[in-house]
């Protein structure tokens, strides 16, 4: 495949390797990282995880039933924390009541149901929905951020003004369907978000500067 996005992808790969994201020990970690990083910093999300995990919270009796104010200070660190911890509590009851408890059976739907059960729970917007279908369930779904639109709006590989799934399906015909790729892809470019692409742009040592087509940057 001979795309823009896949010989990014390809040039990030060679940069900095394999990401090995997303670091968690079970699906519900993943599932409970996925509500915590929104509109915060992964080292916020990791220092409020160590928290829950220092309290045997990564559980989904434990994180229904403790009380909302404990919960929302053990998960302060990841900033909106009270409604966070409201919608933790809700999808960890919802999963119990649905499920069974099993996060197995829940990912046991097919791709296009799960995703749309997801996206009916309380606090999940389609980029959490897709983080917990890619890296929880391990479907094909690529994640899209805000880093993502920053970078192809740059290169010229988007208006800037499309839809999530718009944006979304623009990259999926541009990449091979592969999870492995979708993960490793969307963690590179978290990377390139936040080590060249910021508000103020570093083109100049970017991997990816010798694809800009209007090299409106220095």
């Amino acid at each position: 495949m001979n795309t823009p996005l896949y010989q990014a992808y390809t040039h990030l790969y060679a940069t900095w390797g394999p990401q090995h994201w997303w670091p968690a020990e079970s699906q519900l970690e993943i599932i409970v990282g996925a509500i915590l990083t929104q509109n915060t910093s992964w080292k916020q999300v990791e220092r409020a995880i160590k928290t829950l995990k220092a309290n045997d919270a990564i559980e989904l009796v434990m994180l229904s039933e403790t009380p909302h104010s404990t919960l929302a200070s053990w998960i302060k660190p990841s900033g909106y924390y009270n409604q966070k911890a409201k919608n933790i509590q809700n999808i960890a009851s919802l999963i119990l009541k649905e499920y069974k408890g099993s996060i197995e059976l829940l990912f046991e739907q097919p791709s296009t149901v799960l995703r749309n059960n997801l996206l009916s729970w309380p606090g999940v917007g389609p980029e959490t929905a897709d983080s917990i279908l890619l890296y929880g369930a391990r479907r094909a779904e690529f994640v899209v951020d805000a880093y993502t639109r920053r970078f192809m709006t740059r290169h010229g590989w988007c208006n800037g003004n499309e839809s999530y799934e718009q944006l979304k399906q623009l990259i999926s015909h541009q990449l091979p369907t592969s999870i492995e790729i979708y993960q490793e892809f969307h963690a590179l470019i978290v990377k390139l978000g936040q080590q060249h692409c910021k508000t103020k742009p570093d083109c100049s040592s970017c991997p990816l500067h010798s694809m800009l087509t209007r090299p409106i940057f220095p």
